[in-house]
């Protein structure tokens, strides 16, 4: 008996699907991936760093944007939706849908038990062939604990830990501050203060 060939889709194939479905999915060598709904701490957070963000960035010419929104990872091919993301000056789109952006300045990805080793390895490992990301951090919903890295000019990437609600990340490439205390703000399991 011979095994059935596994189906591929097309990039094309792929975003004919996905703009018409119901719940979003990943696309990669071919192969479209379903991504599960966001519990409350994730929510949470994601709207809590959606918030201070853009409060900061109001009247300066970037915008911040929540998981609805794809991006491509040129030249993979990959199609994913980060949970927040911004782009500064002018914004560009993989085609006139306006609804896959090419050039993000900054990613954050919340971590789950689920997503944590995928967003630490092959995701960030994508991420760094976006020749415009200059920040990518990482969020934890379960404690507070917030990672940085940080693109330097020869390529390399700096990394620095956040634990204490008293601390304040500097987004260098966004000229933004984020407290612990207001990323962590109101979310569900966590002590008002740590």
């Amino acid at each position: 008996m011979s095994a059935q060939a596994q189906l591929r889709l097309t990039p094309e194939e792929y975003l004919a699907i996905e703009r018409k479905a119901e719940f979003k999915s990943e696309y990669y060598q071919g192969e479209m991936f379903a991504l599960a709904g966001a519990n409350e701490p994730h929510a949470v957070i994601a709207s809590n760093i959606n918030c201070g963000l853009g409060n900061q960035l109001a009247h300066r010419d970037c915008l911040v944007y929540n998981g609805d929104l794809r991006v491509k990872v040129n030249p993979l091919g990959k199609y994913t939706y980060p949970d927040v993301m911004v782009a500064c000056g002018k914004r560009i789109f993989d085609d006139d849908q306006h609804d896959t952006l090419v050039n993000p300045v900054l990613i954050v990805e919340i971590l789950s038990s689920s997503t944590e080793a995928y967003a630490r390895g092959a995701k960030f490992d994508h991420y760094q062939y976006i020749k415009t990301l200059a920040e990518y951090i990482l969020v934890a919903q379960d404690s507070r604990r917030v990672e940085q890295f940080v693109r330097q000019n020869d390529g390399a990437w700096t990394y620095r830990a956040f634990k204490s609600s008293e601390n304040v990340m500097k987004l260098e490439s966004i000229g933004c501050e984020l407290r612990l205390a207001e990323i962590y703000l109101k979310v569900p399991g966590l002590p008002p203060t740590e």
